[in-house]
Order: structure tokens, then sequence, then C-alpha cells
């Protein structure tokens, strides 16, 4: 190339560099993290549209989230970069910035009753029946959609082998008890606990895909599969579980979840709680994740679960491996990705950008310290057995 050539190709890039720089007051919050605009680091915003800050001044990280997704801006490294912003609670920092915005998020989460029964099957139809060849893609062989225990494990299959494994020791389930599982997704867990502990289970979930795989894939086992909420459960159960589902519950429904769980389960069962947790209580979900992923979830934080059990259950155990998910949800991305090339037409490139961006926020969000995994093992008081705890 002729030098001159050169030179006006280097003055173009610099006039590029220059249109996309941050406003002073985002970058000096960034900055706080350790983060930088058109950066080095794998970890830096790379932005190619300066629509990028608009739209976060508009609509913060709902904003931030739908601008990578139309490819406005790029980060080598998304999992730490989300790590360093939520390690430095800059989600929490840019609030007063979009303060109407949020306001209104709020308002919603308090004034409206989102995880109703009329509205219990949206996250079924809008996440769950995307279509079982993503999730099939993306998980192991069990098709947990859900945290594994990685303490023993070297690869995917054997932490979520772990988990299910661990699940079923700490319910002590013994052959011939009835199981509920309430939220079974694709029925990974029944499977395990009818073909291992010779327990029979009712599964239930609000996915009629996921109730189709779970009914196929527990052919010949004592499992039966039901669509429908929990509110509608009936019947007394040995052992009830619950896994990966009650972030989708709701704070106004958590009184009625317990008093169902209380109800359903005979004097000397156990309930086990598997759900991610919030290390601050926080008045609603990231509305990122609400519109595209997770619509009306909300993950509780350990005063809640706490206040809501109180006097309904003893808390027999309390087990937390939050940062086990960072390392599944990165297995999840490379399997994701890996299986791209047959998932790309049916998809679509706007699809991949979307779940990219998903798992690796959320990779984020729990090796920041933000996200939790808690187990809680639940008895009734007057339980006459000890209950001893199991990792």
């Amino acid at each position: 190339m002729p030098r001159n050539d050169k030179l006006a190709l280097g003055r173009l890039k610099d006039t590029e560099r220059r249109s996309t720089a941050p406003p002073e007051s985002l970058r000096r919050l960034a900055a706080e993290a350790g983060v930088a605009f058109n950066g080095s680091a794998p970890w830096d915003i790379q932005v190619y549209d300066p629509q990028v800050y608009s739209r976060i001044f508009s609509h913060g990280s709902l904003g931030f989230g739908q601008a990578y997704m139309d490819g406005l801006w790029d980060a080598e490294s998304l999992d730490e970069l989300f790590a360093h912003l939520l390690r430095h609670d800059i989600d929490a920092k840019l609030v007063g910035r979009v303060r109407l915005r949020l306001l209104g998020d709020v308002m919603r989460h308090r004034l409206f009753n989102l995880q109703k029964r009329e509205r219990a099957f949206q996250v079924g139809e809008r996440h769950y029946d995307i279509g079982n060849e993503v999730f099939t893609a993306m998980l192991d062989s069990s098709m947990s959609y859900s945290c594994g225990y990685w303490e023993r494990a070297d690869n995917l299959e054997q932490a979520q082998q772990a988990k299910l494994d661990m699940i079923c020791r700490k319910l002590e389930l013994r052959p011939g008890e009835h199981l509920l599982d309430i939220g079974c997704g694709w029925g990974g867990l029944a499977y395990h606990a009818a073909a291992h502990y010779g327990v029979e289970v009712t599964g239930i979930t609000v996915s009629k895909e996921q109730q189709e795989m779970a009914r196929e894939r527990c052919a010949g086992l004592p499992v039966h599969i039901e669509l429908k909420d929990y509110r509608e459960l009936e019947g007394r159960y040995d052992k009830l579980v619950s896994v990966g589902m009650f972030e989708h519950v709701g704070p106004r429904n958590y009184p009625v979840f317990f008093e169902t769980a209380a109800r359903l389960m005979k004097d000397e069962g156990l309930f086990l709680l598997h759900t991610i947790g919030n290390f601050l209580t926080r008045p609603c979900v990231d509305p990122w994740i609400d519109r595209y992923i997770f619509p009306n979830g909300k993950l509780p934080s350990a005063r809640e679960i706490a206040t809501a059990v109180e006097g309904g259950f003893l808390i027999e155990d309390w087990h937390n491996f939050g940062a086990d998910y960072d390392r599944t949800l990165m297995a999840w991305w490379r399997n994701f990705d890996a299986a791209w090339p047959r998932l790309e037409a049916r998809c679509g490139r706007r699809f991949y950008r979307m779940w990219k961006y998903y798992l690796h926020c959320c990779a984020g969000f729990f090796r920041s310290g933000q996200g939790q995994l808690w187990q809680l093992v639940l008895s009734r008081r007057g339980r006459q057995a000890v209950y001893r705890s199991v990792r």
C-alpha cells in the first residue's frame, strides 16, 4: 500500500476511535472496575457504534445487552468483563443514571404478581420450549439444566452425575418411597432417583417440550411426568425436591410455595430446595434477563428464603457451591458453541449473540460473588429421625 494511503487509513482509524469514545461519566464508572472502552485487555469493551452509550443511558443493562445482540460492541472475554463489572457492583452504580427506567421495573414487581398461576406457563413457552435441539446440544446426557457439583469432577458429565447423586443422598431416599420433583425439567433427576434408588417419582413441569422428552427418557420406570403448576398438586409424598425452579416462584408466592410443600410432605419427610440466590435482597431481576431469557423470574436472597420458611420448616442443612455454577455455565457455552454450525440455520445469528451474552453474563455473575447456588434440606418440626448433612 502506498505511504499516503497508509497515512490516510491511519487517520481514518483514529477518527473512528475518537467517534466511539465514551462519555466521561461512563468511562469513569467502567474504570472503577478496571474496564476500558476500546482498550487492550481481553475484558475491555470494543465499541463499534456510539449508539451503545445512548442505549446504556436510556435503558441501563437492558440497552447494554440489546446493543450486544445487535453487534454494536464486543469483548474478547465476555465472562471476565461481567466478572469485573459485577465484582465492583457497577450494575448498582448505574442505577442512578437510569432511575426512571429502573423505577418502572421495581414498581412492576411490587404492584403485580408476575408469577401468579395464570402466568406460570409463560417461562415454559418462551424459554424451555424454544426447542430441545438447543438444550440437547448444550447440556450433558442427563439434560440437567442446573449447577453441577465439581468437587471431584473433571467434566460436565461427571459434575452433573455427582449433583444428582448428592441430592438423592441428601434426601435419604429409600426403595419404595415416593418422590415429588417440583420443576422436573427433562427428567434427569427423576430417572436417576428411580433407576438407582428404587423410588417412585412424580415430576411436574410447565414446559410441554420438557414433559414429552422426560416421559420418553423415563419410559419403563415408575416415573410420572405431569404438565401442571405446583399450586395444583394434591396427595402426600415421602420426599420432595425442587431443582432450579424456585427462581420462577417470586416473593409474593413464597408463602404459598412452602405451605404447599408442607401440605404435600409426610411428617418424616425431607424437602431439598436447590436454587440460585442473590447476595443481596433486590426488588427486581435484571431487565435484560427478564426480557430475553427468564420472563417473570426473581432471584431470592438468603433473608427472603429464611423468612419464608420460618415457622413451617426447620433448616437442616444449607449448602452453598455458587462457584461451581461459573464452571457449569462455561462448559455449557463450549458445548453450545461447538454445536452452532448445526443450529445456525434454525436459530439465526442474533440468537447466537443473545445466548452467548446470557451464558457469559451469568458466569460473570457467579464469578463476581453476587450469584450464589444454594441447596437447603428442610424438615418438619418434630421429625423423629436425626438428619446428618451430606457432601
